[in-house]
């Protein structure tokens, strides 16, 4: 399938040397439509090792036609499975070149390149899937998510569980009332992306990275060998650590269950704030309004082993176990009783409560699979569950805790006018850009 879009060589040609120096892509294209729900997708990957390898496996029934990464193993790797694709090394001259023969992008970088990358390719009318957070910051989540919904193009972040039968199930407990009506809910997560610090290095970066290409956005600095390819989590510059890498996972179900939007109030704590590297443990609370016939919901957030009361004092009756040895969880706490859940795993408390409880009919169909949500979405038009509409404001939500931990203040956040009421939580909103690397339609 070819995009009928108008072209935008000439302007695109000078883009790449120097319009795209101030961000300034203005799109007339649109996406491009596809003749029969069969006929396959020319898609392009940026990042294709590691979590672009597995996102280009599981959109494998589709025609990869251009591939992009700052690193030659993985770009070698993928060639080898898709021979007659183009390769680039830098994903701005692969939209400039590309423009005309794609019909969507798979991105799967680091974070810190999420939105320059996705922000380009949305504004030349192309389909994207983007790996979670969607951004990492919240004016860029915002301005994704406003560039998306112009564009009315098909999107998906990569919340993959989204799709799974568990989650559905949990949701269909929560809004059939098993547990009441709930007011407080419990994320939390025991893994610890934390402690970056930059490492001298003797000499040019290793010939098959592209460091300066891979630093993208981020300012220009000597290469580091502990970076990449995993451990850019652990750094304020290119992740945003444990929660940054894992709550758009985790919280996802109760933003689901619950319509969650924005909270009016987030408070952080967490180990001592470090400018470089990301802390080995934060612990969040959010305050969102009452919507609906839904009341007010307090929100909680913990990570790097740290766990609030209500998680810690908990036991798994079916094994006895500690709830806070899961990996990771969420606790939904209504005023009839408790859930719990991860990704594959579901317990309703008190045991003796629930022991002949009879789950509610299914009412949220199977899902076709997160990935073929987003082909038949560039397809038909048909609706996807993790469009940035619904995770532009989850990735907001996150790195609003990120924030108020950085910060070290109660954010009073308002919504509608970007605002923190915190000087220092407004500047951490957003972030400075190298030439060449802006989020377009970002203020």
């Amino acid at each position: 399938m070819t995009a009928r879009s108008t072209t935008r060589r000439d302007f695109l040609k000078t883009s790449i040397r120097a319009t795209i120096l101030s961000g300034a892509f203005v799109s007339t294209s649109s996406a491009a439509p596809s003749r029969s729900p069969n006929e396959k997708l020319n898609l392009a990957a940026v990042g294709v090792g590691n979590k672009g390898w597995h996102n280009i496996q599981q959109l494998r029934s589709e025609n990869f036609v251009a591939l992009c990464d700052v690193d030659s193993r993985f770009l070698g790797n993928a060639a080898d499975a898709h021979p007659k694709a183009k390769l680039y090394r830098d994903y701005r001259r692969m939209l400039d070149r590309e423009q005309n023969r794609i019909d969507g992008v798979v991105v799967s970088t680091a974070d810190h390149c999420h939105a320059p990358v996705t922000s380009v390719a949305l504004d030349l009318g192309k389909h994207v899937y983007c790996e979670k957070p969607l951004t990492h910051t919240v004016r860029e989540a915002r301005t994704i998510t406003e560039l998306a919904r112009r564009r009315k193009v098909a999107t998906q972040m990569g919340t993959q569980i989204h799709a799974g039968d568990n989650y559905r199930r949990v949701v269909e407990l929560i809004r059939s009332g098993a547990i009441g009506t709930v007011r407080e809910v419990y994320n939390w997560c025991n893994k610890a992306w934390a402690n970056g610090r930059f490492q001298k290095w003797e000499g040019p970066p290793p010939e098959y990275l592209r460091w300066d290409l891979w630093l993208g956005p981020a300012k220009e600095r000597p290469y580091s060998p502990n970076v990449h390819p995993f451990n850019w989590r652990r750094f304020w510059e290119f992740g945003s650590g444990t929660f940054g890498d894992m709550a758009c996972h985790i919280m996802d179900l109760a933003f689901w269950a619950l319509d969650l939007d924005a909270p009016t109030r987030v408070r952080a704590k967490g180990s001592p704030v470090d400018p470089v590297g990301c802390p080995e443990w934060v612990m969040a609370e959010y305050e969102f309004p009452a919507k609906g016939d839904r009341p007010a919901v307090k929100f909680y957030w913990s990570d790097g082993g740290k766990h609030f009361d209500a998680v810690a004092q908990l036991t798994d009756y079916r094994n006895g176990k500690p709830l806070k040895s899961w990996g990771l969880g969420v606790l939904f706490v209504g005023d009839k009783g408790m859930l719990a859940a991860n990704y594959g795993d579901r317990v309703l408390f008190p045991k003796e409560q629930y022991e002949n409880f009879e789950p509610p009919p299914k009412t949220i169909p199977d899902s076709i699979g997160h990935w073929n949500e987003w082909i038949q979405a560039c397809k038909t038009g048909s609706p996807t569950l993790c469009h940035f509409g619904y995770a532009g404001p989850l990735t907001e939500t996150v790195l609003l805790g990120t924030v108020a931990y950085r910060a070290g203040e109660e954010l009073h956040w308002d919504a509608k006018n970007l605002t923190t009421g915190s000087t220092r939580g407004d500047e951490l909103l957003t972030k400075h850009y190298r030439k060449g690397f802006e989020v377009v339609g970002l203020r």
